[in-house]
């Protein structure tokens, strides 16, 4: 089988989904085990990895609909980076809030490639 490669400008936007994903999943996990008001905030990360889960996937096989993913993707990060960034104290939401931002600029650059 021969090696499987993504066109070149979908790659930083799919790398910048997996750091996202990870990163908003091991905020999750810290958020929720903290629980509180914190349980909230790991919440949104969950809703954002499972974005960046599907925008990864849609990437990897160049989906003509990877447009309305990173679109969804761009979103769902923003508002985590956002509750992420409330918890200066928190390094995991810092990285999360990171990660996250980075992930939705590199998806707004493919949110208008919609196929009709």
């Amino acid at each position: 089988m021969g090696e499987v490669t993504v066109d070149s400008a979908l790659v930083a936007c799919l790398e910048a989904c997996e750091a996202a994903l990870h990163e908003a999943q091991h905020c999750a996990a810290e958020c929720i085990k903290h629980g509180g008001e914190m349980s909230h905030c790991g919440l949104v990360c969950l809703d954002a990895a499972d974005a960046c889960s599907a925008t990864l996937n849609v990437l990897a096989r160049e989906s003509k609909h990877h447009g309305d993913f990173c679109a969804l993707c761009a979103h769902m990060c923003e508002r985590c980076a956002e509750h992420c960034e409330k918890h200066l104290d928190h390094g995991h939401c810092q990285r999360a809030a990171e990660a996250c931002r980075r992930c939705a600029a590199e998806c707004q650059k493919h949110a208008a490639e919609k196929h009709i």
